[in-house]
């Protein structure tokens, strides 16, 4: 195994994507998960919360960057624009800087939205929002054909929704996945040499989208044990502190609620008119579900189909099949609110999108309506409420671009932003969603064995982090440090807090610091035409994958 270059301390981040507190709480003291139980012992450990809305993109940039979203600037996989259209989010998007960015060398693995890879002291390879592996996957640039020929069935990802009604082809293929991302873990630990180890594993969070069986998640989290047991076997050795962490928890759903609904039937929100070609073909039963089976019979992947269609012609289909995105089922010059992403609702201000129907003076009473309308949507089988609101201003503080309110389910029910003809419906597909309590645990030379940290959220990872390696804490950071990690009379708690100040880049120069395959390159130009075309992005933007 590799050995650090000097006498620095170093750490390593391992992150479970959507591993829930309470599971690992439970099966812990159960003794189901010897690694997990032996750092409630000696490590630090307790609920780490999630941003709100508790969604993987806003919160693993947090996590990174001890920011958040109104600080790193991400609220979703894609950007909305101001003619209401949707530009993927890449690295270049995110504003940092990032703990790898901090602590060098650094060894980078499978972090949701880091592609394409930056240009880093050390390696990179790019997680979820990877287009494929043949673009800005990997830095260096050759670090991906290396990669080929060591871990040749490497798999960025899965879409879960494609196994729907065949959950042991499922797990199968979640197996598949751990295995590739295993062996990539131990070629970091093996051949690289890093101060800062920062691995991701997604798979539990796709796996418990479409499977919430204990017995299952349970067989799965133990590989995840195990995992684990390698990495603080690693991570001990060097003397560096591990902080193991998740970017939200998870839950099961019985029901969804359809908040762009909610809207419309208060008279908020308007659907394109059913006339013309999209009309009769909703009428006629075609929809994105009816031809994804049409091409399955047939023996075509939707996925190779769309990867040879250009861009524009794959949106105009788009527009005209009935699909399960609201994007273009709205008609926005007759809307006063929409709802996209996770539960971000935006006021269609006329000051913001080109077809705004709302005086920007007339914003916080259409806010105080909106909040009253959605703490009011009840469960018309039971009489519950089902909402949860939150003010955008609360939130987010630093960006009058973010959304103006924030509505997430509460316990059993998943918000979706497709219309529906009932708000309240039964789950047909997910059969657990995000909750907002994810797993913190840090052991190393100066963490409190036992401890109980309490109140942690995603942005103090980062600052918590530096100030246990004795580096500084950037300026632009939200997130505290935890110092209920660190053991009474430790050097992290007897030492002050050391700051730095930062100055933020420009869009083109972190577009500037990105690796596109063959060599460097700015990635904000022909680079992203390229990857907003390609299989997974255009699937993404147009609703075809969620």
């Amino acid at each position: 195994m590799s050995e650090p270059d000097g006498t620095e301390p170093g750490a390593f981040v391992l992150g479970f994507d959507g591993v829930p507190w309470n599971l690992i709480e439970r099966w812990a003291s159960e003794g189901e998960l010897p690694a997990f139980a032996s750092l409630f012992e000696e490590g630090a450990s307790g609920p780490l919360a999630s941003t709100t809305p508790a969604s993987t993109p806003l919160a693993w940039p947090s996590i990174a960057t001890g920011r958040r979203p109104d600080g790193h600037g991400c609220y979703w996989f894609r950007q909305l624009e101001r003619d209401y259209s949707h530009s993927v989010v890449t690295s270049a998007g995110i504003r940092g800087p990032h703990v790898w960015d901090l602590v060098t060398p650094a060894s980078v693995a499978n972090v949701p939205m880091t592609y394409p890879a930056r240009e880093i002291d050390g390696t990179m390879v790019t997680g979820m929002m990877t287009p494929s592996k043949g673009s800005g996957f990997t830095h260096p640039p050759e670090l991906a054909d290396e990669l080929a020929e060591r871990i040749p069935d490497y798999r960025i990802g899965l879409d879960w929704q494609r196994f729907d009604g065949d959950a042991d082809a499922f797990v199968r293929e979640i197996d598949s996945l751990v295995d590739s991302r295993e062996r990539l873990l131990e070629y970091l630990l093996n051949e690289t040499t890093f101060r800062l180890g920062f691995v991701v594993f997604t798979a539990p969070d796709r796996l418990q989208h479409l499977v919430w069986d204990e017995e299952t998640i349970l067989e799965h989290y133990k590989r995840l044990d195990r995992v684990l047991a390698t990495v603080r076997e690693y991570t001990e050795r060097r003397g560096s502190t591990l902080f193991v962490v998740s970017d939200h928890g998870f839950g099961p759903v019985d029901r969804v609620v359809s908040v762009n609904r909610v809207l419309e039937r208060e008279g908020l929100l308007a659907r394109r008119s059913s006339d013309g070609t999209r009309g009769m073909l909703a009428r006629l039963g075609v929809d994105k579900k009816a031809v994804r089976g049409w091409l399955d019979r047939v023996g075509i992947d939707d996925d190779s189909l769309v990867e040879s269609l250009p861009q524009g012609l794959v949106d105009m289909v788009a527009m005209q099949v009935p699909g399960d995105n609201a994007v273009y089922d709205i008609d926005y010059a007759d809307s006063s609110a929409f709802v996209r992403g996770h539960g971000s609702v935006y006021v269609n201000r006329r000051d913001r999108f080109d077809a705004g129907t709302v005086a920007p003076e007339e914003v916080p009473a259409l806010k105080r309506r909106m909040r009253e309308l959605f703490e009011s949507v009840t469960d018309p089988e039971t009489g519950e409420r089902v909402l949860e609101v939150y003010d955008g201003d609360d939130l987010f503080p630093d960006d009058p671009e973010s959304p103006d309110l924030v509505v997430e389910g509460v316990e059993g029910y998943l918000v979706q932003v497709p219309l529906t003809d009932a708000a309240v419906v039964d789950a047909e597909r997910a059969a657990a969603g995000h909750r907002p309590e994810g797993i913190l645990f840090a052991t190393g030379p100066d963490v409190a064995p036992g401890a109980a940290v309490e109140g942690a959220n995603v942005t103090d990872v980062l600052p918590t982090l530096l100030h246990a390696i004795d580096e500084p804490i950037p300026s632009t950071v939200d997130g505290e440090v935890l110092w209920s990690v660190f053991a009474d009379g430790s050097d992290a708690a007897a030492r002050g807090v050391r700051t730095s100040t930062v100055t933020e880049p420009s869009p083109s120069e972190r577009a500037a610091a990105t690796t596109v395959a063959g060599g460097g390159g700015d990635a904000g130009s022909d680079a992203d035409d390229d990857d907003d075309g390609s299989v997974e992005a255009r699937l993404r933007g147009l609703g075809y994958i969620e």
